[in-house]
């Protein structure tokens, strides 16, 4: 529900915490919702990031 009332507003919204750092699932669920950023800890952003990735692009939202 937050992430649609930022979106409406005209707002960025992101997350801060261990959840898309642990569970890669969760990330991509947050990037289906529309969330802006993730803080992710350093051992497991590469992974993270490319499981982002490849959901923007089934989105068709990746960055060129």
């Amino acid at each position: 529900m937050v992430i649609k009332t930022a979106k409406r507003r005209g707002r960025k919204i992101g997350i801060c915490g261990q959840g898309p750092s642990d569970f890669p699932d969760f990330a991509t669920f947050l990037v289906e919702l529309g969330i802006d950023s993730m803080s992710l800890i350093p051992d497991t952003a590469i992974k993270t990031r490319m499981a982002v990735h490849e959901k923007e692009k089934e989105l068709g939202i990746a960055p060129m």
